[in-house]
């Protein structure tokens, strides 16, 4: 059963260095991604996880937090600590905050 956080619990973690993984697909990835966020998609997340930590808290994002839940849940059973963010991508820009295009997680 994934753990869900509120997007103002993830604005104020992502604040202090939250490490964020995005998993909805490349174009969407490429289009408009939370600042920091690696990109490992949804369809390929298994052999996308070389470089996600497993001591600290992995916040999962896609676009409106479906994918992203049931992602956590999968992270979860791998022996991650993984929460899903409610609202995702578009949660955080409806709040104001900046996209980063282009492949570079910045």
């Amino acid at each position: 059963m994934s753990r869900d956080i509120s997007l103002q619990t993830f604005l104020a973690r992502h604040a202090d260095g939250a490490f964020v993984l995005d998993v909805r697909e490349p174009a969407e990835y490429v289009s408009g991604h939370v600042p920091g966020a690696v990109l490992a998609p949804m369809s390929r997340i298994t052999s996308s996880l070389d470089g996600v930590p497993r001591d600290r808290t992995v916040h999962v994002i896609c676009q409106s937090g479906n994918r992203s839940r049931s992602m956590a849940d999968l992270l979860g059973a791998l022996g991650y600590d993984a929460v899903s963010v409610d609202g995702g991508t578009s949660g955080w820009a409806q709040a104001g905050r900046p996209l980063v295009t282009g492949t570079q997680a910045a």
